[in-house]
């Protein structure tokens, strides 16, 4: 059963998402966790989060996420996408 397929996951956060220590606080959560990838706010207020790796694992990071900064967060846009093996980490861009 176990498949260890690796996914992609776009998340795109909005509400009060900047400014707030969502990606710190994201980055110290993916320490947790087997996912790579990075998170970055975005001009328009959003904060956009790449993250791969196997899908459950990505889905308690993300439920983590949610766990902790859920009082932030009005919507949460994601897309599951084939994993591109690009990241060694999980970073904060700007």
């Amino acid at each position: 059963m176990g498949s260890t397929r690796q996914q992609r996951s776009e998340v795109y956060y909005s509400g009060h998402v900047q400014g707030v220590g969502f990606r710190f606080t994201s980055q110290q959560i993916a320490k947790g966790f087997n996912v790579t990838g990075f998170v970055r706010n975005l001009s328009d207020g959003r904060v956009s989060l790449v993250v791969e790796g196997e899908a459950a694992e990505i889905r308690r990071f993300l439920g983590e996420i949610d766990v902790q900064l859920g009082g932030y967060i009005r919507d949460a846009k994601i897309a599951d996408l084939a994993a591109s093996g690009e990241f060694s980490g999980f970073s904060i861009r700007h």
